[in-house]
């Protein structure tokens, strides 16, 4: 060589990714009481299919196995026997739309007092009573 470059070097450096350390994130955090959204027919009808399916293969510890089989079973069914499924997957839908109307109505009133947490956070008042159990004791570390 002739004192450049090798190619693995220009390689790694094309492949390395810059990014702004001042950058934060662009989702929103998530709010754990949102409802959930339901499940749609298929994955109704899988609930069902796996514990049919572990009581018929009780050896098989393969989740993508389950999942290929009922995959495979989903296909095979008719209409007719995809029925009970997507009415519960209804039913399951029309249950989440009623919460998501409630959920934001919440939202738009704002918080209410009893959810306001006080300053202090959760170590902080643990602080607090470990200070005042071994006041008078010295701890070694």
């Amino acid at each position: 060589m002739k004192g450049g470059k090798s190619k693995s070097d220009t390689k790694s450096a094309k492949l390395s990714v810059k990014t702004k350390a001042g950058k934060k994130s662009g989702k929103a955090a998530k709010d754990p009481n949102k409802p959930k959204r339901p499940a749609s027919a298929f994955f109704v009808f899988m609930e069902e299919f796996r514990e049919q399916y572990k009581k018929d293969h009780p050896k098989n510890k393969s989740v993508a196995a389950v999942g290929k089989a009922g995959g495979d079973k989903w296909k095979s069914l008719s209409e007719a026997e995809k029925a009970p499924y997507v009415a519960k997957a209804e039913k399951r839908k029309v249950e989440y739309e009623k919460n998501m109307k409630a959920y934001n109505k919440r939202q738009a009133e704002g918080p209410k007092d009893e959810d306001v947490e006080s300053d202090k956070s959760v170590s902080e008042v643990n602080d607090e009573d470990d200070d005042e159990e071994g006041s008078g004791d010295v701890r070694r570390r």
